[in-house]
C-alpha cells in the first residue's frame, strides 16, 4: 500500500481568497508544500479514495489519477464531500472510448444515516442511476476487501464520522480524517504501522507558543484540540504518524511545522511524527 495525501487542508484550505497572513502568502506564491487542498487521501493498492473535497478534481489532475475505482467517505461535511462531481467525469467526455467508467462507492452506515448529509445520499443515488457509481451500503459498518486489502470502518463519532483500519498481511494503516472529539482508540488499532490523524484545534501557535484561542470558546465543545489528538496518538502507539487536516489560519508554516515535528518525535511518545503536505506519499 502507498498512502498519497492529495489534500492536507481542513475546512479552510490554504490559502483562502484574500488572506494576507504569512502562511497564506507563502502558499499563494510558492505552492506546495505551503499550499493545501481540502482533505483527501488516495490509497494505492486498494485504489481507494477517501473523501472528495471541492479540490478533488484538481488534486487528481496533479497526482496523475485519471479514474477512481473505489471511494469511501469519512463523514458528510462539505469540505469532505462537495467535490463529488468527479463521478460525473466517469462519463466519456472524450477521454476514453467505450462504456462509462463506474466508481464503487462504499458508504458506512454511520455516514449514510447522519441526521443531515447535505444531499450526499441523493447525489450518490443520482450518479448510480446513470451508471457512474455503484453504491455499496455498509449496513453494519462492516469491512470490505479491495485487491487483498481489508478496509474496516471504525466509528469515531457516533451518528457522524468514521475512520478506517486498512490491513494487508502484517501491515496496518489507520486513517482518521476528522471528527475525533472524545474518541477512545480501540485496542485493534494499537501499534499500527502508520496512523493518519487530524490536527484538531491548536490552542497555541505550536512554533511561537502564542495563544490563539479562548479556552471557553463554544467550538471546543465538539472539536478536539491538538493536545487531545496527541493523547490519542500516545494511546495508539503507531510506528509512524502523519498529521493532516491543517486549517488555513494563523498556524506555523511548513518549515516551522517540520521543527515542531522533530521536537515531538524526540519525546518518544508519538512514534515518528510528521505534519503531512499535499503530494506526500507514504509506503507501508
Amino acid at each position: 500500500m502507498v498512502i498519497e495525501f492529495l489534500g492536507t487542508g481542513g475546512a479552510a484550505a490554504t490559502p483562502l481568497p484574500g488572506a494576507t497572513d504569512p502562511t497564506s502568502v507563502k502558499a499563494r506564491h510558492i505552492g506546495v508544500p505551503y499550499s493545501r487542498y481540502g482533505p483527501c487521501i488516495y490509497v494505492h493498492g486498494p485504489e481507494l479514495m477517501i473523501d472528495t473535497p471541492e479540490e478533488a478534481r484538481l488534486a487528481m489532475e496533479r497526482a496523475g489519477i485519471g479514474r477512481v475505482p473505489h471511494c469511501t467517505y469519512s463523514h458528510w461535511h462539505p469540505d469532505h464531500t462537495f467535490g463529488r462531481r468527479i463521478f460525473e467525469f466517469n462519463r466519456d467526455f472524450g477521454r476514453y472510448p467505450g462504456k462509462p467508467f463506474c466508481t464503487h462507492v462504499y458508504l458506512p452506515n454511520t455516514v449514510a444515516n447522519s441526521n443531515d448529509n447535505l444531499g450526499l445520499q441523493n447525489s450518490l443515488d443520482w450518479y448510480a442511476r446513470w451508471g457512474w457509481v455503484k453504491l455499496h451500503k455498509l449496513d453494519q459498518d462492516q469491512a470490505f476487501m479491495l485487491n487483498g486489502v481489508e478496509i474496516q470502518p471504525l466509528v469515531v463519532t457516533p451518528n457522524l464520522a468514521c475512520g478506517f483500519l486498512l490491513t494487508e498481511g502484517e501491515r496496518r494503516a489507520l486513517i482518521v480524517p476528522d471528527e475525533v472529539h472524545g474518541w477512545q482508540p480501540p485496542a485493534c488499532v494499537r501499534g499500527v504501522d502508520v496512523a493518519v490523524m487530524p490536527a484538531g484545534i491548536m490552542l497555541t501557535n505550536l512554533f511561537s507558543g502564542a495563544s490563539r484561542w479562548d479556552r471557553a470558546h463554544p467550538v471546543l465543545r465538539f472539536e478536539p484540540t491538538f493536545d487531545d489528538v496527541l493523547d490519542m496518538i500516545a494511546q495508539i502507539q503507531p510506528k509512524r504518524v502523519y498529521i493532516t487536516h491543517l486549517e488555513a489560519n494563523d498556524m506555523p508554516d511548513y518549515d516551522q511545522l517540520c521543527v515542531v515535528a522533530q521536537r515531538l518525535s524526540a519525546t518518544g511518545k508519538y512514534g515518528q511524527l510528521t505534519f503531512a503536505w499535499d503530494t506526500l506519499k507514504v509506503e507501508l
